[in-house]
């Protein structure tokens, strides 16, 4: 895996009608954020080779809204990334990153926000970005981060809708 990218879905409706967290979907302004999001990233070069998405309804819902920037992109949906510890979301990308250039994770916090952060300090990132990814990582925001042929994270991209 040359690039990572890490997309949190976008706004949810508070609750679905089944009462179950993972049965929630999109909200409106949830569906224009990831849309944009999608549209941003691909106008930046940051289009991914395949997406593992988490099998939440929000999560496929945001999958929806941005693969239209993305249309050469493969998707796997993936059971274990709903609300997956940032180890478990980096070893699922890493092994998927051994067959394509550029992995995008489409989950949730707090996972993806402790991955950022964690590969953000690992990088040696400023402590200003470290720091706005620390205090926040609202839906539909995005950081992207490349790596070096020992597997170590470079900050390559930190992005928030609407900001």
């Amino acid at each position: 895996m040359d690039r990572l990218i890490l997309l949190r879905h976008g706004e949810a409706e508070r609750d679905a009608p089944s009462g179950d967290d993972f049965d929630r979907r999109l909200a409106g302004r949830g569906i224009a954020a990831s849309a944009a999001m999608g549209e941003t990233l691909a106008e930046l070069g940051f289009s991914p080779d395949l997406a593992l998405v988490s099998a939440a309804a929000r999560t496929r819902d945001t999958w929806e809204a941005v693969c239209k920037a993305f249309p050469k992109a493969q998707v796997r949906f993936e059971d274990s990334l709903y609300l997956a510890e940032p180890e478990r979301v980096r070893v699922l990308a890493e092994a998927a990153g051994a067959t394509c250039g550029t992995v995008m994770v489409v989950g949730h916090n707090p996972g993806l926000q402790d991955l950022a952060v964690q590969m953000l300090k690992a990088g040696g990132a400023p402590a200003a970005l470290i720091a706005k990814a620390q205090n926040g990582f609202p839906t539909a925001a995005a950081a992207v981060f490349l790596f070096d042929h020992a597997g170590r994270p470079s900050y390559d991209g930190l992005f928030f809708p609407g900001r």
